[in-house]
């Protein structure tokens, strides 16, 4: 199986979307203290439990991205447009009903939203 760069642009931008789910999960995974710090989340004084959810976390992450980059199929870039969009849609809830309407939320929805576009668009003929 060889490593296969796309050249199609609707495919490369799948691509790349995946590229940074696979940074995001791997930072989670090594770095998960400042994972949860830049998230704005802390764990407990006498409990570790937190940073164990973040690396898992990221493990998932990095694991859908890196099967999706050795694969190349519109059905795995579909999962991750998928996560991402039902991620964006929980930040959405979180904004109308948490009261947790800030910049920062605001620029994580953004995020996501293109993160859920780009390889949701190449899946569905769209780029």
């Amino acid at each position: 199986m060889e490593f296969y760069i796309p050249t199609e642009t609707g495919e490369f931008l799948a691509f790349c979307a995946a590229v940074v789910t696979g940074l995001f999960g791997l930072f989670a995974l090594f770095a998960p203290g400042t994972a949860l710090k830049l998230a704005g989340l802390q764990t407990r004084e006498n409990s570790r439990e937190g940073l164990a959810f973040a690396r898992s976390a990221g493990g998932f992450y990095a694991g859908l991205a890196i099967v999706a980059l050795m694969m190349a199929q519109s059905w795995i870039y579909m999962a991750i447009g998928g996560g991402f969009a039902l991620a964006a849609f929980g930040r959405i809830l979180s904004l109308m009903s948490d009261g947790s309407f800030t910049s920062k939320n605001l620029l994580v929805l953004a995020v996501q939203a293109v993160l859920a576009g780009l390889p949701l668009g190449y899946a569905f003929g769209f780029l």
